[in-house]
């Protein structure tokens, strides 16, 4: 027995050791795999920035060693810092004729997103270098991206996705009425609409009328855009939507000037070398958005010592890291306050751009990041640049700023609060036969008590508690706003805006995206030279490495890519739970059919 249990041992050891040995091995093997594409490329002559539009666009690129690794363009997620500053690049190298776009599988990205790349196009052709665009399918999205080229190719067989925009809310009531539970909700705001879905089964009249404002203003923006690219009205742009244009083939794209041509991949090459003047398509070189912004990144940032420093707060506005499945990223209000804390204090940075790209979410983490932009503008300047979103809580943070840009397709506004307290009495008491008894000694302590619902008594004080809240987000924009708080409240109630609208009703100074941002901090720092540094820093590859390894990243983004949009649902109902009381955030995940 001895023996067989020392060959037993013996065997379990060996394969833990081996065990070890081949994860070690496969560890180095990704990150080998994963680190080759790090040498620093160079610029050829006679080249084309190449840029693929598949996968998804989130704020900032991060490194995902599977998705390069496995080849999988559905995990594929490109920055948008890294998308613009390739564009830029490309723009003043005399070495970049011009850009190729290829509409692959692209999940997408928000409105605002879209049009700063398109304004980045645009901008790219004033020096008279081309732009060429192919698709064997093109998305709404990006159709209103790719417009903007030269020459717009399109596959035989190909269909081009133009009709119109829409918006989907979805409400849980009913499910949560057949499990037995019952959001107790308080809020301020005929248009905060974050409540509705758990306590409507369908769109209330307020929330239809600003859905269909910031829809209309969006799409309107999208049809200008496209119309002047293609030389094609706006009313002829709708009519075409209207026709469901999905299904029309590519003899009437051609027809209606969608489209400048109608080929194989294989030709396009011949298109460029045309465009470029070279005698065939072994005559110029092609280059990826990640080695072009990877060369910008790495030049000399400059010698004035004199640093402009761009803060990204991107996600849901949280007061600590959420733990368990998420993928999405978070403003964590402790770590951003000592973050801002770090930058008000730091005497070589002359000026702050916040780059905001929030939803909202904690009232109170919300408040304490005003109170750092509040710190940092008594010593230097602070400008913020709205992205996709800027709302509720994402407004909150940025209204106290020197000076506000935001693109006309970003959403914003949504000046409201609620709170939202479950009452699982029914699904607790009857469906799971689970009953609870209380001892008190005062008469609120089992305030917020899930198993039962609110009293009179308690609803009130929770009411009055959200109304304070409201009375100090109101003040709040109107100070930062030198606005009167009347006048705020007028277009707060949590109603949602555009860029383009909240310009208009004085919720932003200026329209413009990032480097509008940039160029308004220096001016308000009196600095001609800085250095742009971007904070937080990145995680490194070895950091994004270590997580995939972990398992729950990769796992997660499979769940992502399968779910589509429904992700968002999916992702709402399970942190509900993991949500602080008292919210600032939009009224629901926006899903455009982009």
């Amino acid at each position: 027995m001895k023996q067989f249990l020392k060959y037993v041992l013996a065997t379990v050891v060996g394969i833990l050791i081996v065990g070890v040995i081949i994860t070690i091995m496969s560890v180095l093997s990704l990150v080998g795999m994963a680190t080759m594409g790090t040498t620093t490329a160079t610029v050829k002559d006679n080249s084309v920035l190449v840029i693929q539009l598949q996968g998804t666009i989130s704020e900032r690129s991060t490194d995902n060693p599977f998705a390069e690794v496995l080849g999988n363009a559905a995990l594929m997620e490109q920055g948008l810092d890294d998308i613009l500053a390739a564009i830029e690049r490309a723009k003043t190298e005399d070495k970049v004729k011009g850009i190729y776009i290829e509409a692959g599988t692209f999940a997408g990205a928000m409105p605002a997103s879209l049009q700063a790349i398109r304004k980045a196009l645009v901008d790219f052709k004033k020096d008279g270098k081309f732009i060429v665009a192919y698709g064997d399918t093109y998305t709404q999205g990006a159709y209103y991206v790719c417009s903007v080229a030269d020459k717009v190719v399109i596959n035989p067989q190909g269909m081009i996705d133009w009709g119109g925009l829409s918006s989907q809310v979805t409400y849980y009531k009913d499910l949560l009425q057949k499990v037995g539970v019952d959001m107790q909700v308080v809020k301020v705001g005929t248009y905060k609409s974050a409540v509705e879905p758990f306590l409507l089964s369908e769109m209330s009249d307020a929330n239809r009328e600003q859905i269909e404002t910031y829809d209309r203003e969006i799409w309107g923006e999208m049809t200008q855009a496209v119309g002047k690219s293609r030389g094609i009205s706006v009313e002829k742009l709708n009519t075409l939507a209207d026709s469901m244009m999905l299904f029309k083939g590519t003899n009437l794209y051609m027809k209606e000037k969608l489209v400048d041509a109608v080929a194989y991949s294989d030709a396009v090459s011949t298109t460029i070398s045309e465009m470029m003047k070279v005698d065939s398509p072994d005559d110029y070189n092609t280059i990826t958005v990640k080695d072009l912004a990877g060369i910008a990144s790495s030049e000399p940032k400059g010698t004035s010592g004199n640093v402009v420093a761009v803060y990204y707060a991107v996600g849901n506005i949280v007061e600590e890291e959420t733990s368990g499945f998420n993928i999405e990223p978070e403003i964590v209000g402790k770590k951003v306050i000592k973050d801002l804390e770090k930058l008000a204090n730091d005497d070589d940075v002359k000026a702050v751009v916040l780059r905001v790209n929030s939803g909202g979410g904690s009232a109170y983490a919300s408040e304490q990041i005003w109170h750092q932009v509040m710190n940092i503008k008594t010593n230097k300047p602070i400008v913020v640049s709205m992205g996709d979103m800027a709302a509720s809580g994402g407004y909150y943070i940025s209204c106290a700023a020197n000076y506000i840009y935001a693109e006309p397709t970003t959403i914003t506004g949504s000046i409201g609060i609620f709170g939202m307290f479950p009452n699982a009495g029914e699904l607790l008491n009857n469906k799971l036969g689970v009953h609870f008894s209380t001892v008190k000694t005062n008469q609120f302590s089992d305030f917020g008590d899930f198993s039962r619902p609110f009293t009179e008594q308690e609803r009130a004080l929770a009411q009055g508690y959200i109304n304070k809240g409201y009375e100090l987000f109101t003040k709040r924009c109107a100070d930062g706003r030198k606005m009167k708080q009347d006048d705020i409240k007028k277009i707060g109630e949590g109603r949602v805006w555009t860029g383009l609208h909240a310009k208009q009703i004085g919720l932003v100074d200026e329209l413009g995206g990032l480097e509008e941002a940039i160029a308004k901090a220096k001016k308000l720092a009196k600095v001609d030279e800085a250095s742009v540094i971007n904070y937080p820093a990145k995680p490194t590859i070895f950091d994004s490495l270590l997580e995939q390894m972990q398992g729950t990243s990769y796992a997660d983004k499979q769940i992502k890519e399968a779910l589509g949009d429904y992700y968002s649902v999916f992702s709402e109902l399970k942190n509900v739970g993991q949500k602080s009381g008292i919210q600032a955030s939009l009224p629901y995940y926006l899903m455009f059919n982009l």
